[in-house]
This record gives C-alpha cells, structure tokens and sequence, in this order.
C-alpha cells in the first residue's frame, strides 16, 4: 500500500508522522510489521526516523490518539519531542484548529498547547518516583542509585515519566562516556522494559547541557522526556531551580516543574517536508 506520511523534527530529534485518521491503516497490534519499521526507520533504505508517529482517532473523549514506534519497531508510551511535532502536525494538516489539544497516549492523557509564536508547550504529567512506577527492580524509592555492570559502576537518578529515564552527572558532557555506558545502561538488568539514559553537565541552578541515549534508538540530538526526567531529577538532588534551560545537541528547551502538577516542556517543532512511500503490510 502506499503511505502518505510528513517529516519532521523537534531540534534534530526526528519523526516520521503519519496521518491515520485520513488514510487507511493496517491494524494487527503494531499499526506495521516491526521489520517494515525497521526498514522504513532506516537513514540508508527509508526515510529515516528516530520515531515513527501516529495520528489516530481518540478512543476517548480526547481530540487525537497518538502513538509512538522507535526505529528498531518497539512501541513506546511518551515523547516530549515528538508531542510538540504531534500538535503542529494536527493543526498545519487541518485535523484541528485548537490551540490546547488532549491527545490519548498509552501513558495517559496529555494536554499540548500552541503558542503564539507557534511553540508548544507539552504537560509532560508529574514524575513517578517508585520503582514499580519507573520501571525498575530497587528494594525502594530513593535519591540516586548505583548501577553495576560487571567491573564498572555508576550513581544515577531514575524516575518514570510515561516511560523509564536514569540520569547521571557529569562533568563535561563532551567527552560523557555516551557510547560506552548509554548501551550497557540502556539494557541494565534493573530495568526490565529498558531504560532512557540522560548524562547531565550542571552549568548553573537554571541551566543544564545534556545528552540522551535513547532506548531503541541510540544517542539522538535531543530528548523532550529526558530533559524533563534530567530537571526533575536535578531538583530532587537540590542541584536546580524550578524553570532550568536544558542545551541539548540538536538545541534548547525550557523546563518548568515547581515541585506539583505536571512538568511543562516548551520548545520548538519543524517540518521538513512531505512523502509517500509503499509499504508492506504483512
């Protein structure tokens, strides 16, 4: 079949967005085969994505119902970044006019909300502090944590936010053992459906630089949820204040949690442009 979809990205972050109100899908559990989004997420063979997005209708009383595959074809629950492309998506592609927008995720309900200036605000939702609630095996809730994996070891933050984040500090994030640790992290046994891992450099109480090895996905330019998860985390260690600029590879967001309520994320979302490719569907 032939699948009409549009490319986008929140600060290098990307996404292949793909509109499921107006156009036919195959369902049989994943909306694709998990080897066609492996095909279809590759940057050499197809157009190339850190995740897949899908626009539904809301099976609720929300606007939209959203869903989100990582490249290796796993489905996730929550993006930070691509909630704020989700919204300009909705809105450029006439699915809606709203500037506040409900959308149905598999972590909940979210509310995302377009500036004047067409940023967007994302309620990320309020941290989950239990392990069971992260998810992470720990005899219980605590400020950091040591990971260990066979002679090396690290002090991480861990907290869920729809979807599982660790956080570590750093002194430099330019030479943070991304593609040593971010892996072995990644897969550490004490987090049963993977983990996000964040290495956090702390310039001032409201500002911090961060790098983010994504489950599924590997390091990407940035990270909504993990620059949440990394906020949250650095203010429960007394390390921030309640709004903090997180500067990641592909560029800035603002974060603002005071302590209640949901973590706000404000930044931007680009198009690139759109496509159609065929697809298999079975």
């Amino acid at each position: 079949m032939n699948l009409r979809f549009t490319k986008m990205h929140g600060l290098g972050n990307d996404f292949m967005v793909i509109d499921g109100i107006n156009q036919p899908l195959p369902e049989n559990g994943l909306p694709f085969p998990a080897d066609e989004i492996r095909r279809l997420g590759s940057r050499h063979f197809g157009v190339g994505f850190d995740q897949m997005l899908i626009v539904q209708p809301a099976q609720g009383e929300a606007d939209f119902r959203y869903r989100i595959l990582n490249a290796d074809g796993s489905e996730v629950s929550q993006c930070g970044n691509g909630a704020r492309c989700f919204a300009r998506f909705v809105r450029e592609h006439g699915l809606t006019q709203k500037q506040d927008i409900v959308v149905e995720t598999a972590a909940g309900q979210m509310t995302l909300s377009v500036t004047d200036d067409e940023q967007v605000t994302v309620d990320m939702g309020a941290p989950r502090w239990a392990p069971d609630a992260i998810p992470m095996t720990a005899k219980g809730e605590a400020d950091s944590y040591f990971l260990v994996s066979g002679t090396q070891a690290w002090e991480v933050g861990a907290v869920g936010l729809g979807n599982p984040h660790c956080t570590l500090l750093v002194e430099n994030v330019d030479t943070a053992p991304v593609e040593s640790a971010g892996p072995l992290l990644e897969c550490h046994e004490q987090f049963p459906e993977r983990v996000n891992v964040g290495f956090m450099q702390v310039v001032s109480r409201e500002e911090i630089r961060l790098r983010v090895y994504e489950r599924g996905a590997g390091e990407t330019l940035a990270c909504g949820s993990g620059a949440c998860a990394a906020v949250v985390i650095g203010q429960r260690r007394g390390w921030l204040d309640n709004a903090v600029t997180v500067h990641l590879p592909g560029g800035s967001l603002h974060i603002e949690y005071h302590g209640e309520g949901g973590i706000r994320m404000t930044g931007p979302a680009s198009h690139v442009y759109d496509g159609s490719i065929d697809i298999k569907t079975d």
